[in-house]
C-alpha cells in the first residue's frame, strides 16, 4: 500500500486572516463587539478592537509568524487606547517567545481560546468617552458601506 502525504503551506496573509477571524469569533462569544483593522488616533492600526458589554475597550494584535512578531514591535503603543490588550496567534505559533504581560489568545479560522487573561488597565473617563464615540461612529459608517478605518 502506497501512502502519500501532502503538505499544505499556508501563507502569512492566510494565517493572519484565519487567526483574526477566530479571535473575532471568540470575542463575540465573550460578549464583545469587534472591529478589524482600526486605525488609532496615534496612527497605529489595531488588528482587532472590541467594545465590551460594560464599555471596556480591548485590542488584539494578531501575530502570524515568528518573523511578524520580531519585526513588528508597535504593540507597545496600543496601551493608551484600550483597557486590555492581548496577542492572538495560531496554534502552531511558538508562544514561549511572547512577552508574559499581555493576554494570549490562540485561534484558528473557526474560533479561539483565551490561554492568558489580559490584564486590565482602565482608561481615563474622558479618553474612554472619546474612543467609545469614535468606535461607534466607525462601526456605523462601516455598516453603511463607508470604508473608513480611523477612530
Amino acid at each position: 500500500m502506497d501512502v502519500s502525504v501532502t503538505v499544505v503551506s499556508v501563507s502569512r496573509p492566510e494565517t493572519t486572516a484565519a487567526v483574526t477571524r477566530g479571535a473575532a469569533r471568540l470575542l463575540t462569544a465573550l460578549g464583545y463587539a469587534p472591529l478589524a483593522e482600526v486605525t488609532l488616533p496615534n496612527g497605529r492600526r489595531a488588528d482587532l478592537m472590541a467594545l465590551g458589554p460594560k464599555g471596556e475597550l480591548f485590542i488584539v494584535e494578531v501575530k502570524s509568524s515568528l518573523e511578524d512578531f520580531r519585526t513588528d514591535q508597535k504593540w507597545h503603543e496600543y496601551g493608551p487606547y484600550c483597557d486590555a490588550f492581548a496577542f492572538a496567534v495560531a496554534p502552531e505559533f511558538p508562544r514561549d517567545i511572547l512577552p508574559e504581560e499581555p493576554g494570549l489568545i490562540v485561534a484558528d479560522a473557526f474560533g479561539g481560546a483565551v490561554l492568558r487573561e489580559a490584564p486590565i488597565a482602565p482608561l481615563a473617563g474622558a479618553r474612554r468617552k472619546a474612543l467609545t464615540i469614535a468606535f461607534g461612529r466607525l462601526a456605523a459608517l462601516r455598516a453603511a458601506g463607508v470604508q473608513q478605518a480611523e477612530l
